[in-house]
């Protein structure tokens, strides 16, 4: 089984002025194809510490990749470090050069005399093509003590980065050994200390391998096995994926890739939603916002507006916009007003007085559901928490409905 690293270069990156966001895809895409990330490191634009790092994982792995540093500017380091650390001279491929004119040609400019270094290759590397930017990639395959080492250079803008991988990297990556199979389940509604209880020894087994994620949607349950081939990893895993889903029915709301606005449009059954926000800034409606049932959403603080929306006088003077009475009234509202036939409403503080306070509530022809809740974080977080709240109150109140429906 290969063995990898990440490294990524970039300064931007340890001072925090950009997410790392290609190391996560790349985790994720190498567990995929079934090889072990031993190490992720993060390395500023310093030759001499890339180039240390660069060695280094060369002497633990079989695969390096080396993201971003492949820009034309003089702190764009990775091809040197390659160099360095390989022992080999650096030349411009014409292929290569041509075919960077020509991308400046095509749009009317003359490239930059600085850019020409994009071009360059060494021996041992192979030029992977970027489509939808200027920097080639570099597929080095060299060897270290006796084993072949493979390096993969990928730019670091994750449009290109993304694709470069698909289209060229994963093809001349050698097939894994072992095939891997791995189902992620969802959960809503309960601790990831809860969830760990309840699968007891469950979390201890290696293959197959059961282990908890808190994510911002709940907690995630990942059952992985490996075996030689897909069909055996399926089959190893089975057993312990069906106990799981068994263990935690009550909290499931969906698997892999599925998403809890998602879940929510599966309870609605075909039935429209209807959205009214106040204080939570829209995060609600960006959730549902590709969702075939959602009708149509209020986002607004205004209170002469919140009452048009089903808010009453009596209640706004009384509890204030942040109150349950104030969620129930305006999940009303969203039926009643914007035509729905089910009526979402969230109601929160995000920040000044009473920030963290937040009411969800849902109005559907069977009745009506409400939940207050109250968590510290900066307004991001609160308005976040919030809009994932009032989806979790959604799909927990419409999925019975769902249920009783399909067994009927």
């Amino acid at each position: 089984m290969l063995l990898a690293e990440i490294i990524s270069v970039g300064t931007e990156l340890l001072f925090g002025e950009i997410v790392d966001s290609n190391a996560a895809y790349l985790a994720q895409q190498l567990a995929a194809r079934g090889v072990t990330l031993h190490r992720k490191t993060v390395l500023g634009d310093n030759l001499g510490r890339v180039s240390e790092g660069l060695r280094l994982a060369l002497s633990r792995a079989d695969l390096v990749i080396v993201g971003g540093g492949l820009g034309p500017t003089d702190d764009d380091l990775t091809r040197e470090a390659i160099s360095a650390v390989l022992g080999e001279t650096p030349q411009e491929d014409p292929a290569l050069l041509a075919w960077l004119e020509g991308l400046y040609t095509s749009r009317g400019r003359v490239m930059p005399a600085v850019n020409r270094k994009q071009a360059w290759l060494i021996p041992s590397a192979e030029a992977l093509p970027n489509p939808v930017g200027t920097a080639p990639g570099w597929f080095v395959r060299t060897e270290l003590e006796g084993r072949p080492r493979m390096i993969v250079a990928l730019p670091g803008p994750p449009r290109e980065m993304h694709r470069m991988w698909r289209e060229q990297v994963l093809p001349r990556l050698p097939r894994p050994d072992a095939a891997l199979h791995a189902v992620t389940l969802h959960t809503q509604g309960i601790g990831e200390s809860n969830v760990a209880e309840l699968l007891g020894t469950l979390t201890r087994g290696a293959n197959p391998s059961v282990a908890t994620y808190a994510r911002k949607t709940g907690v995630d349950v990942r059952v992985a096995a490996s075996a030689p081939t897909l069909e055996e990893a399926q089959a190893l895993a089975a057993p312990v994926l069906e106990t799981v889903r068994g263990l935690l029915a009550r909290w499931l709301w969906g698997e892999d890739g599925d998403t809890l606005a998602g879940a929510v449009t599966r309870a609605l059954a075909g039935r429209t939603l209807g959205v009214i926000e106040a204080g939570s800034a829209g995060a609600l409606s960006g959730l549902l916002a590709d969702e075939p049932g959602f009708l149509d959403a209020a986002v607004t603080v205004d209170h002469a507006r919140l009452i048009t929306l089903g808010l009453t006088p009596v209640t706004l003077r009384d509890h204030g916009v942040v109150s349950e009475a104030a969620a129930r009234e305006l999940a009303a509202g969203a039926r009643e007003h914007l035509g729905a036939q089910v009526g979402l409403a969230v109601v929160t503080a995000p920040s000044g007085e009473g920030a963290g306070q937040t009411y969800v509530a849902l109005s559907s022809p069977e009745g009506a559901q409400v939940r207050g809740l109250n968590w510290p974080g900066d307004p991001a977080q609160i308005r976040e928490r919030a809009a994932v709240a009032a989806l979790a109150l959604a799909q927990r109140t419409l999925r019975p409905a769902l249920l009783a429906e399909v067994q009927a």
